[in-house]
């Protein structure tokens, strides 16, 4: 496996135009990201460079634009809040370390290959989850709107807060974010092919701010620390390492997902196959490395992946671009940035958090399911006032919950017995040959079948055990597995009581082609032992045939199993 991503020289002008054209959009929203978190403006600038460079050094999708993002930064955020209410002192040391252990994870996650499996979640939870990523970044956004400083208490806080900020409304900062919204909602999109409306925004609030309001007291970023960022030791208490744990483990899987998205994104614009793990090896890099140099989390960020695209990007060396040019203003140019109102850094974040709310899905959710729809409305209800990890956990829970439901609903019409007593009731059973057929009426209800078919997972269990008492006046049962690739544990046990029972009621059991890990597993559970080596037979038709032949022989030893004369 390749250890550095593609990086090619054949496409220079393109990748180069593709670089100079995400750091322009990188540059407002790392200034937006770091101040929102609390960690401060060069934090966000921090992240964009170190993220955007490593990832794009040793993950596998050359067009991919890494940063800090808005549900990064929510969750962070959060982090932020609880580690310095538990330790004022060191509590933003060991959230740069959460950062650190984020990486590790997401590197750990790419080494035992697990990119495919990550996102692997129900889309009503993961839509439900950002929708309410954005709804949170959008009401902690709400001070800064108004020229008020963040309250504390989160969400619930800022809510209860709202009447007394309102009251207390500074006019000069209001009129400065609404004119950033404005910028960035009504800009034609003639002029956003040629100039992102985030700078707009943010060059336009500046020079308001210095050229009209240059003598009023409103609050700004102030000077950024030029130069390269401080190296961060790794700091933890250990009665807190369990929560710092678990912070990361949060902030790696969606990092994880975020990036993974955006990469299949990437791939499908530029047509290329996308090897996951090694890009989640890359994003790990990318976060451990701002984590060491007090820099937010980030990952693959979709508005920035699109434009380097959209402006030829087509290699490794657009994202290398993006971060040598961000580079240089934290290096040289961070007195620039001291006069940024932070009304107009607020107003760019309400505007992702607009963004980020999945808008189309919301307004049709109810129409494609009316249980999924609940689902994503209560997990946007507790990420929003409850808990990130409570959300999702209760979201997946409940959706695995009724997708096992209607897959056992699902295999239940292809469990059934034959002949059935019913004829609506062999459901979606095979269709049986003519001599099958005949076979089975030879038998006049001696002999029956037990067919099944799919991959029987735990949910089949119920329905196959439910097939017992179908089975019972018959001599012989012929279970059928010809068309069953897999089976779980579950099933499987389920199957063997069926055969146990049937044993033990005197009743002969043939297994119908059986093959594969199906049989390796009944084999597993003892049943090669309890049936003769004989009645495990090559297909249907042999095991009917079989078991017609030996009726009389199971009816003697039947009834006399039972007490009954022969």
């Amino acid at each position: 496996m390749r250890i550095l991503n593609e990086i090619r020289f054949d496409n220079l002008r393109g990748d180069l135009f593709g670089g100079v054209t995400a750091a322009v959009i990188a540059l407002p929203m790392a200034l937006a990201f770091g101040v929102a978190s609390g960690a401060g403006a060069e934090a966000g600038l921090y992240g964009a460079v170190l993220i955007g460079l490593f990832a794009a050094l040793f993950g596998a999708t050359p067009t991919l634009i890494s940063e800090p993002t808005g549900p990064m930064t929510v969750v962070f955020t959060a982090v932020i809040a609880s580690l310095i209410a538990a330790n004022p002192e060191q509590g933003m040391a060991m959230a740069f370390t959460v950062v650190m252990l984020t990486g590790l994870f997401q590197m750990l996650f790419g080494v035992l290959k697990l990119g495919r499996y990550v996102t692997m979640m129900p889309y009503t939870v993961i839509s439900g989850f950002m929708s309410g990523i954005g709804l949170i970044l959008i009401i902690l956004q709400l001070p800064g709107l108004m020229g008020q400083a963040p309250p504390s208490g989160g969400v619930l806080g800022t809510l209860q807060s709202l009447p007394a900020m309102v009251a207390l409304i500074d006019p000069q900062e209001a009129i400065l974010a609404g004119v950033t919204l404005a910028i960035l909602f009504l800009m034609p999109a003639r002029i956003r092919r040629l100039l992102p409306p985030q700078l707009v925004a943010l060059v336009v609030g500046t020079v308001v701010a210095i050229w009209w309001l240059g003598d009023q007291d409103i609050r700004r970023i102030g000077e950024i620390p030029s130069g390269l960022p401080s190296f961060q030791m790794p700091v933890f208490t250990t009665a807190q390492w369990q929560i710092i744990l678990i912070d990361a483990l949060v902030l790696a899987l969606l990092g994880s997902v975020d990036a993974l998205l955006t990469s299949v994104i990437a791939g499908s614009l530029t047509r290329k196959h996308i090897d996951s793990d090694k890009e989640l090896v890359g994003q790990g890099v990318g976060n451990l490395a701002s984590g060491l140099f007090g820099g937010l989390p980030g990952a693959g960020a979709t508005m920035g992946t699109v434009v380097n695209i959209q402006a030829g990007g087509r290699t490794a060396l657009s994202g290398l671009t993006r971060a040598a040019i961000l580079a240089v203003v934290v290096i040289w140019a961070g007195a620039l940035t001291a006069n940024i109102p932070l009304a107009v850094l607020a107003g760019i974040a309400v505007k992702v958090g607009i963004d980020i709310i999945d808008w189309r899905f919301l307004s049709r959710a109810h129409r494609v399911s009316m249980k999924g729809a609940l689902i994503m409305y209560g997990v946007i209800a507790m990420t929003v006032f409850i808990d990130l990890i409570t959300a999702v956990a209760i979201g997946l829970f409940v959706a695995n919950v009724l997708t096992i439901r209607r897959l056992a609903d699902v295999q239940e019409e292809s469990v059934c017995v034959m002949p059935a007593r019913r004829k609506r009731d062999e459901g979606q059973c095979a269709q049986l040959s003519c001599d099958e057929r005949t076979l089975l009426a030879r038998a006049r209800g001696r002999v029956k079948i037990l067919y099944l078919s799919g991959p029987l997972v735990f949910g089949a269990a119920a329905s196959i055990s439910r097939q017992s008492p179908k089975l019972e006046g018959a001599n012989a049962v012929v279970i059928d597995l010809s068309k069953v690739p897999h089976m779980g544990v579950t099933t499987a046990v389920a199957i063997e009581g069926i055969v146990r029972e049937a044993l033990a009621h005197g009743q002969a059991v043939y297994m119908a082609d059986v093959h594969g890990q199906p049989r390796e597993r009944l084999e597993h559970l003892g049943l090669r032992e309890v049936m003769r080596r004989d009645r495990w037979v090559a297909d249907r038709e042999t095991a009917l045939r079989k078991a017609l032949d030996e009726l009389p022989d199971l009816q003697q030893h039947r009834g006399e199993a039972h007490g009954e004369p022969a």
